[in-house]
C-alpha cells in the first residue's frame, strides 16, 4: 500500500480516562500489511511529533529494504510518574487491534524494552514483536530465535540487543572514513549524547581505533584532545546515561554540554536530541562530516547552512536504522544469536550505503540526504510489489 510521501495512512489519539494523559498512533506506510516503530514517553510528545517519527521509520525501512512500512506510538506522559506503567497498559490495551495483527512496535525514548515486553505478556502477546512473529508457521521457535538473539552476551559486558544501534552509527562514521582514504586511528569523534545509543557508538568507534575527543551529557561536555578513556567512562554512567564526575581524571577538561558541538574533530556524532544543530550554533561546528545518531538531530535550515559551508551530513534514517534493519533480520532468520554474523551483515550494509551517499557528494555535491531520500521514493514505488511479501520462519 502505497500513500503520498508526507502523508500517512493512519492518525490514531486516544485519552487514559484515569489520568487524561494522550497517546498517539501513526501508520505512515503498511507493506506486507505491517509497519513497524517504538513507543515512547514524554512529557509534551505531540501528535505532529509521532507523525515525524512515523515518517522516518518508513525511511528507515526502505532504506535498508525491509518488507514492512513506517509507524511510531508516542504517550503525552512523564515516564517516571509511578502512575505511568498503568498508562502503557492502558495505551497498549487500545491499540490491540493493530498490536496483534500489523504494528510491530519496541523500546523507545521512556519506555524500556523489558516494560513493554512485561505489558505485552500482560496481554497475552507474550512480546512486542508478536506481529511479526504470529505470521510463522512456528511461533514458538521464532520468539526463541528472537530471545536468543536479543540476549546475545557481547564483549564490554552488554547484549546485542542494546548495542546494534550503536553499532550501526560507529560503522556509519567508518563509513565516512572509508570514503575520505582516512584511517581510524588518525581519525577524531565527538558526540553529543552517552545514552544507549552515542555510547554504543563510542564503544565500537574506540574499538575501531579512532580517538574520542569529546563527549557529552546532560550535566556538560568532557574533552580531551588525546582521546577519551571511553571504556571507564561508560562504566561510571547511572541509568540515564549520565556520567559520574567522581569517576573522571582530572586531566579531562569539563565544559558546557553545549560545547561538544564546536569541538575540535573530524566527525560529529549528535546521538542526545532532536533539533540539537540550528541555525544559532552550526557555524560553531568544527567537523568535516555530520553523522545524525538522534532522529531529526539537524533542522532544515543548519541542514542547508552546514551544507553550503562543504559539511556533509549523513541523515538519521541511514546511519540509526541498524536497530530497526537487525530486528528485521533477526525476524526473518537472516541472523541469529552469534554477535559475529548480525556485526558482519550491518558493517556490509551500513558502509555500503554511506559509500553512495558520499560518492554523489564527493563528485557533484549532492546532498546526502537527497541522495537517501531518491532511494527511499524509489523503494517505495515497489514495496507493495509480490515479491516484497514478508516470510517470518
Amino acid at each position: 500500500m502505497n500513500q503520498h510521501a508526507n502523508e500517512p495512512l493512519l492518525r490514531l489519539t486516544w485519552t487514559d480516562r484515569v489520568t487524561g494523559a494522550q497517546g498517539h498512533l501513526v501508520v505512515h506506510t503498511l507493506v506486507s500489511d505491517m509497519a513497524t516503530g517504538g513507543t515512547r514517553m514524554r512529557p509534551g510528545c505531540t501528535l505532529s511529533e509521532v507523525e515525524d517519527l512515523a515518517r522516518g521509520m518508513a525511511a528507515k525501512t526502505a532504506t535498508f529494504d525491509l518488507p514492512v512500512g513506517g509507524a511510531k506510538g508516542g504517550i503525552d506522559f512523564d515516564p517516571k510518574d509511578p502512575r505511568a506503567r498503568g498508562v502503557l497498559e492502558r495505551f497498549c490495551r487500545a491499540m490491540r487491534p493493530w498490536l496483534e495483527a500489523h504494528w510491530v512496535t519496541a523500546e523507545d525514548l521512556g519506555v524500556p524494552q523489558h516494560l513493554i515486553d512485561e505489558v505485552f505478556a500482560g496481554l497475552n502477546l507474550r512480546q512486542s514483536y508478536h506481529a511479526a512473529i504470529r505470521r510463522s508457521p512456528d511461533p514458538e521457535r521464532t520468539l526463541r530465535r528472537v530471545h536468543a538473539g536479543l540476549s546475545a552476551p557481547v564483549p564490554g559486558g552488554l547484549l546485542l540487543g542494546d548495542v546494534i544501534g550503536g553499532y550501526g552509527v560507529a560503522q556509519a562514521c567508518l563509513g565516512v572514513v572509508s570514503a575520505w582514504n582516512w584511517t581510524p586511528a588518525d581519525t577524531t569523534v565527538a558526540i553529543q549524547g552517552i545514552g544507549t545509543m552515542g555510547g554504543g557508538a563510542a564503544w565500537y568507534l574506540h574499538e575501531s581505533g579512532a580517538r574520542i575527543v569529546a563527549v557529552a551529557d546532560a550535566a556538560g561536555t568532557l574533552s580531551d584532545p588525546a582521546g577519551l578513556d571511553i571504556p571507564a567512562l561508560l562504566r561510571a554512567r547511572d541509568r540515564y546515561g549520565e556520567i559520574d564526575r567522581a569517576q573522571v581524571p582530572d586531566h579531562v577538561e569539563r565544559l558546557p554540554r553545549s560545547a561538544v558541538l564546536a569541538a575540535d574533530a573530524d566527525i560529529l556524532v549528535p546521538a542526545a536530541v532532536s533539533y540539537a544543530l540550528t541555525p544559532d550554533n552550526s557555524y560553531d561546528i568544527n567537523a568535516s562530516a555530520i553523522v545524525e545518531a538522534a532522529n531529526a538531530a539537524t533542522t532544515p535550515e543548519a541542514e542547508a547552512m552546514l551544507t553550503a559551508r562543504g559539511i556533509p551530513i549523513i541523515p538519521d534514517f541511514v546511519a540509526n536504522a541498524g536497530a530497526v534493519a537487525w530486528v528485521w533480520w533477526l525476524l526473518q532468520g537472516q541472523v541469529g544469536a552469534n554477535p559475529a554474523d548480525s556485526f558482519l551483515k550491518l558493517r556490509a550494509e551500513m558502509q555500503a550505503k554511506v559509500a553512495l551517499l558520499l560518492s554523489a557528494w564527493n563528485s557533484d555535491r549532492v546532498p546526502p540526504r537527497r541522495t537517501a531520500q531518491r532511494f527511499v521514493a524509489a523503494r517505495e514505488l515497489t514495496a507493495s510489489t509480490p515479491e516484497r511479501v514478508l516470510t517470518i520462519p
